[in-house]
């Protein structure tokens, strides 16, 4: 299998987080995002990836420069999810590939999602489950995904019909990309409408009973550590270390006298906290300084 992890946007809701990185580079219990999206990819077979990147590129560039099997796409425009898979072409093949968000982190297999995407005879296939906060697919009773960006009042439930969301997934076969248009930004998801008009299926694949959630928002990334650094379990689930306790403290963290810790926190690599310092459900990325006496609640700390 091949994969491409989108990478490009611009975290607009992450601001002003998305200033200092990338959203697909924040750090994720001390890792950023990104690797461990690839560690998930390798581990269930995936051999080779493309990476696009536009803002921030030089950190991408610095963060991927050792991954032998990672061909980072730089996009000097902003192309979006079509235009970027448009640039990618010749660097995704000629059998079908993962197409991943590089905002989510999730416990599916991979291995799978693809093996279904081959039964079907759909070009592509959509991940999609029921998340009501984003739900806006409409899928029918026989699997088709048959009209997207909806809402409750298009959907009719005497027809079979439900509202999902789409898990930011997608298996595609290559040939489906001479649709688009040959310069210019371009959304995937226009892609697919226009397909769904043409009568081209475009396959659900619905999944349930795991762990999923994106970092769109702040509160959706330290939501994400709460529940990592509470859970063992689940963060063995998702690859990721499983003897962390609420309170995770990286190597050559500076501590100061009494400091306290309330609740959950990770404290990221080199970071430096003065004395009194009192922290509460937050994130302090790596490198970041806390001065002597702050109260730290609910909080990301970049520097």
């Amino acid at each position: 299998m091949k994969a491409m992890i989108l990478a490009a946007g611009l975290g607009t809701r992450l601001r002003p987080y998305t200033k200092y990185r990338p959203k697909p580079l924040f750090p994720v219990l001390g890792k950023p995002l990104l690797m461990h999206l690839l560690a998930q990819l390798r581990r269930q077979g995936c051999q080779n990836f493309v990476v696009n990147s536009h803002f921030l590129n030089e950190q991408f560039c610095k963060i991927l420069g050792g991954e032998r099997d990672v061909s980072l796409q730089v996009e000097e425009d902003i192309l979006g999810t079509g235009g970027g898979l448009r640039q990618a072409r010749s660097l995704l093949g000629r059998e079908p590939f993962l197409l991943v968000n590089g905002d989510i982190l999730h416990s599916l297999d991979l291995v799978a999602i693809y093996n279904h995407h081959l039964t079907s005879d759909a070009p592509v296939s959509m991940v999609v489950h029921d998340r009501p906060r984003f739900n806006n697919l409409r899928v029918a009773a026989n699997g088709r995904v048959t009209a997207l960006r909806v809402c409750e009042q298009d959907v009719t439930p005497e027809s079979g019909d439900r509202l999902l969301a789409f898990a930011g997934i997608h298996v595609i076969d290559p040939t489906v990309l001479a649709s688009i248009p040959a310069a210019g930004f371009y959304d995937i998801i226009d892609l697919y409408q226009e397909m769904i008009r043409s009568g081209i299926m475009i396959n659900a694949i619905e999944v349930a009973g795991h762990f999923w959630t994106d970092i769109g928002t702040p509160q959706d990334y330290l939501d994400l550590h709460k529940s990592l650094l509470n859970n063992p379990a689940l963060a063995t689930a998702v690859g990721l270390e499983s003897s962390l306790k609420p309170v995770g403290v990286e190597a050559d963290v500076v501590l100061g006298r009494n400091v306290e810790f309330n609740d959950w926190a990770f404290v990221g690599a080199g970071a430096r906290i003065g004395d009194g310092v009192r922290i509460s459900r937050s994130v302090i990325w790596d490198g970041a300084v806390v001065k002597a006496g702050a109260v730290i609640e609910d909080e990301i700390v970049v520097g």
